[in-house]
């Protein structure tokens, strides 16, 4: 049992795994940090806001006993924020990058990208008929084309 665990952990899978929990882990910090210190200012004054994660309609006010109630629209295009930043740095910074990398790869390798798709085995069928329809026709029947379907 113990060998088969030490199997698992010692793949390569697993480790590159957990190496990019950590790089994500560390990353997410830059990110927040980058949308509470430049885009949350930034978003709050156009929103007369002074903090944006509390921007939002307050639908009932604080009352005898009672919290507040508030759509708090502030914090989701936080998230949304954070959410594009991360998107858009992990494709330009990883995704592209490895795209390329793996076509240089594929050209070095001599591999070459697919042709063009050609007509379809029931295509090639269909016109096969057709032509044999054709030669099976009386000679004075060969002047007209054959029918497609």
């Amino acid at each position: 049992m113990l060998q088969g665990f030490r199997a698992f952990i010692l793949r390569g899978n697993v480790i590159d795994l957990a190496v990019a929990v950590v790089i994500g882990t560390a990353f997410t910090a830059i990110v927040n940090g980058l949308v509470t210190g430049i885009f949350n200012p930034l978003i709050s004054l156009l929103f007369n806001s002074s903090n944006l994660a509390k921007a939002g309609i307050t639908l009932r006010a604080a009352s005898a006993g009672q919290d507040a109630v508030v759509l708090s629209w502030g914090a989701v295009i936080s998230a949304v924020i954070q959410f594009l930043l991360v998107a858009i740095v992990i494709y330009f910074a990883l995704i592209a990058p490895m795209n390329y990398v793996k076509k240089l790869q594929a050209r070095r390798a001599g591999v070459q990208e697919e042709a063009p798709a050609g007509p379809t085995d029931t295509e090639l069928l269909i016109e096969i008929r057709d032509l044999l329809a054709a030669q099976n026709k009386k000679p004075e029947d060969r002047t007209t084309q054959p029918e497609r379907q």
